[in-house]
């Protein structure tokens, strides 16, 4: 009985890190001050407007950074897209609408599409920090009618996984979307084995490393913790992987970080 203890708890502590950049999550309590996440949301909008951007794939760190695996720097991602957004008073006015795959509240295991503003999506935020990507003009316009189509919602699998496998459509996280609704508007087509196989032939997914005792217990730990898709190696869409995807194929017109006083290109 001590050793099984001994085991489960080493299996607690080196599982820590694992859920720790889910992040695809709505927010809940706010982690920072709601004036600063604020100003952040709109300092992110007003770049991407003055670059001219109607289509970005923006992620934020929604995770403690320090946890956060090797190679792993943010924990959601989402397109914005420029639009007239309404307010509460019924105004109205430009801004971007962000479209977004969430776990489900009360559920972890299933999510749902959601549109939301800038300051929602950085309202869990753990640091003020975004990625950005902003494709060229004419796939900007191929993933603006994607987004227009039923094939953006049809591309939506509501079984979760953190570690979804983004070469299988067992199940799914906010970046495996986003990567499915990428290739759907660069290949023109809304057949899930097709852009399965040009994921399988063209993308790179981020590896991650857990021994053997965390694949074992992820699951008990929590469903969404899965590798049921994986084979003797866990992969997984993060916004990096996109990233390099797009800069090697020559997809993008900027790829860069920015902060509340900087901007950097990766």
């Amino acid at each position: 009985m001590t050793r099984l203890l001994t085991v489960f708890l080493l299996f607690i502590v080196t599982l820590a890190p694992v859920p720790s950049f889910a992040g695809s999550s709505a927010a809940g309590n706010p982690v920072l001050p709601v004036a600063e996440v604020a100003s952040f949301a709109n300092r992110v909008q007003r770049d991407l407007a003055a670059r001219g951007a109607n289509v970005a794939i923006v992620s934020r760190v929604g995770r403690d950074p320090s946890v956060l695996p090797d190679g792993i720097n943010y924990t959601h991602v989402a397109f914005w897209v420029y639009s007239r957004i309404t307010q509460a008073d019924g105004s109205t006015g430009m801004g971007y609408r962000i479209y977004n795959l969430y776990q489900r509240e009360g559920d972890l295991t299933q999510s749902d599409l959601v549109q939301d503003t800038a300051g929602d999506f950085f309202a869990g935020a753990h640091s003020l920090d975004a990625g950005i990507i902003i494709p060229d003009a004419r796939l900007q316009r191929k993933i603006l009618d994607v987004i227009a189509s039923p094939t953006y919602a049809a591309l939506h699998n509501a079984s979760y996984s953190v570690l979804a496998n983004p070469l299988t459509g067992q199940f799914q996280n906010c970046t495996e979307h986003t990567l499915d609704v990428l290739m759907a508007a660069l290949y023109d087509t809304s057949d899930r084995q097709q852009i399965k196989a040009n994921v399988a032939a063209y993308f790179k997914p981020q590896p991650v490393q857990l021994n053997g005792l965390q694949r074992l217990f992820a699951p008990a730990a929590s469903r969404a913790l899965t590798t049921a898709d994986h084979g003797a190696t866990v992969g997984t869409a993060t916004f990096g992987s996109i990233a390099r995807f797009m800069e090697t194929n020559d997809l993008h017109d900027e790829v860069y970080r920015i902060t509340p006083t900087q901007v950097v290109r990766f």
